[in-house]
This record gives C-alpha cells, structure tokens and sequence, in this order.
C-alpha cells in the first residue's frame, strides 16, 4: 500500500486586519540587507559540533519511504502514540477515544480518564492540512519524547478525522514555528526549551531510504555520522513555516524553474515535492512524463538516463537523482513531483521526503537558520 502524504499544510479560515505599526528593524534584517547575513550565520558556530554527548536521539520508522512515524506518550500513567514529526505545522494532536470517524477505528486513542495528570481546557479545535482536516478540543497533559518530559503540554484530541484513513500514525507533532499554531498552544518543542530540556534549541532529521529501520529525529544537536563533509547554513526567510530562498531550479544546465528566485518550505510531514504548476510542467517536460490519474508516470528505464534535478539554495547546488525523484509503484514509475496545490504561493516550493532523504536537515531555533549536508 502506497500513502501520499501532505501535512504541514495550513490553510487558515479567519482573516485578521492589522494595524500597520511602525517598526524597528531586527539584527538579522539589516545584516540581510547589507548582504553580510550569510557571513554572520557563519560566524555563529554550532556550539555543540564537538560535543555529540548533549544529543537525544530518537528513532522513526520509514513506511515504503511516504511516512516517519516516531513514538511518544501522553499522560499519567504514559499512554503510546504513533506521531508524524512534521516541520510544516505547529500543533501536536492525537485521536480521543470518543473519535467515531472511520480513520480513528484501528488507531491509539487517548483516555483523559485514565490520566491523572489531564486537565481539559474545552476550547474547540479545527486543523487542516493538504491531506485532511480534525476537529476535537484541546487539553493538557505531561507529554514525553523518549527522555524529554514537557509538563502541561496543551494538544488536541480528535473526535472527528477526515482524509487520515488507513494512514499508519495516530496523530501529528508540529515543529514550525508558534506563529503558526492554529490552536494558540505553546508547541512541545517551544516548551521544552523553555523548561531547559537541551543546551541548544534545535533538532536535526536523517531519513533511511528503503528500509523501515535507521530513521532518526535528534534533539540538542547533530550527531555528525550522520551526514558528510561540512553542515552549509541557509538562513530562514519567513517565520512561520521552515521557509528559505532558493536562487534557481537546473536540469541538464538549464534552468527549468525558479529563474529569478523563489522560496521554499522544508517539510518533512510531505512525502513528495511540490511546486508551481507551470514550473513542474517544465520539469517534467525533460523527464518525458505523461499524465494518468492526477499524477504523472515516466519509463522505468528513465531512471538510468535522466539528469539530476539540481536545487540551488543560497549559492550552493542540491543535485536531486533520477533515482531519489522517481518512484516505482509495482510495474509502474511516477513522478515524485506534483504542481498546482492551492494551499501554495505562486514562487513556493515544498521540499518534502524526497528531497530530505539526500540531505541531513538542521533546524535551528535561536539563529533562525537550516543546515543541510549530504546524507550518509
């Protein structure tokens, strides 16, 4: 069984109006205007690269290379749920047990009643995301991620779940940023650094390829066994989302999109790339790609003749191989890339699992900064 999977995803319901105010500028925005950002995200060097002993590993489990699924537990005493670690949305959920949706019948479901640390807020909750939506209520509850406690951690718990069935996780832990947090929670990863759970605020993830086991989401810092040659940091653009400039889109030294720049969103709660319709259009133009079924299926023997899908982020090229953008279904080849989703600006890409199975990915709360590096 094949799963597309599409969190991250916000789609907003309420349009607020503000005030312009006047305001002062940020560090960060006059260094980016000088040009001398990249040079100062440099300087801040990563303060834990010599000390791997400060890091929390903690491992996920790859389903046919769509989903990772990592273990956590809510209440007292701890209850078990499968989560989908994604940087694309801000809010943690798990299904309650009074969920009567069909998606919710060979899931874990959540007990307030046989925690004695829960605590119900009652406030109603709606999130949506490009693959579905949930709607249930909010609460709080001590949450643990392996060895990481967050007490009075606010979650939601689903009573209703639409778009989610047969999918192999129970619920969704969002690790943007809190701006974009539908339900006005803290995140747990916001809670944690505030409780002083690492030494520095960020986390790192290595995606296996193929096999369900060697997947990992680390905390406080980088285990360097996992990636090759040197961490090249890209400074984030828009606080809200994992959300960074990218320069241009080659294939076969041409430029195939994103020719005067555009922007991307590191997400790893998607489990293909997404982009503006016209510019996927291009790209499967070069790979000869024919269109069945909302999605586009390529020769299986393209594989050893295609270019690599280069994605240049700040100066430096990210080759993408014919073999990490096509994907083999049974006796068919596909496309791992899709156009024309509405939830996207018309410059915004979303590099999904494919992309970060070729490349370790750091996120970095306190310099606003993404490090990328080859995979092992």
């Amino acid at each position: 069984m094949k799963w597309l999977v599409l969190l991250g995803l916000v789609a907003l319901s309420e349009c607020i109006l503000i005030l312009p105010l006047r305001k002062v500028k940020t560090l960060r925005e006059t260094l980016r205007e000088k040009k001398l950002l990249n040079n100062f995200l440099e300087e801040q060097a990563y303060r834990l690269s010599k000390r791997d002993t400060n890091i929390a590993t903690h491992p996920l489990r790859n389903f046919l290379d769509m989903v990772y699924v990592g273990n956590i537990t809510i209440g007292t005493p701890p209850q078990e749920f499968r989560v989908v670690f994604d940087t694309g949305s801000a809010d943690l959920w798990v299904p309650s047990i009074t969920c009567e949706s069909p998606a919710c019948k060979t899931l874990s479901t959540f007990n307030p009643q046989n925690s004695s640390s829960f605590r119900k807020a009652g406030q109603p909750v709606t999130l949506v995301y490009g693959s579905g939506l949930i709607r249930g209520f909010l609460g709080s509850d001590t949450v643990r991620i392996g060895n990481f406690v967050s007490l009075n951690q606010s979650f939601g718990l689903s009573v209703e779940e639409f778009g989610f069935d047969g999918m192999p996780f129970d619920g969704v832990l969002g690790l943007a940023f809190p701006s974009i947090s539908l339900t006005g929670a803290r995140p747990i990863f916001d809670n944690l650094w505030s409780q002083g759970a690492f030494s520095e605020p960020v986390f790192a993830f290595y995606l296996s390829k193929s096999k369900p086991e060697g997947s990992v989401v680390m905390f406080g810092g980088v285990d360097h066994r996992y990636y090759k040659g040197e961490l090249n940091w890209v400074p984030v653009s828009h606080k809200r989302h994992w959300q960074i400039s990218m320069n241009r889109t080659t294939m076969n030294g041409e430029v195939v999109a994103c020719s005067r720049g555009c922007h991307a969103t590191l997400n790893t709660g998607t489990s293909v790339i997404y982009g503006p319709k016209e510019m996927v259009t291009n790209i499967h133009k070069v790979m000869k790609a024919k269109p069945k079924d909302s999605q586009y299926v390529v020769s299986c023997d393209a594989v050893n003749t295609l270019p690599p899908v280069i994605f240049n982020i700040n100066g430096i090229d990210y080759p993408l191989p014919p073999q990490a953008y096509i994907i083999k279904v049974k006796n068919s080849c596909l496309s791992a890339f899709r156009g024309g989703l509405e939830a996207l600006s018309p410059d915004t890409w979303v590099l999904g699992d494919v992309f970060l199975r070729q490349y370790f990915s750091v996120f970095d709360r306190e310099n606003e900064r993404i490090g990328l590096a080859p995979a092992v």
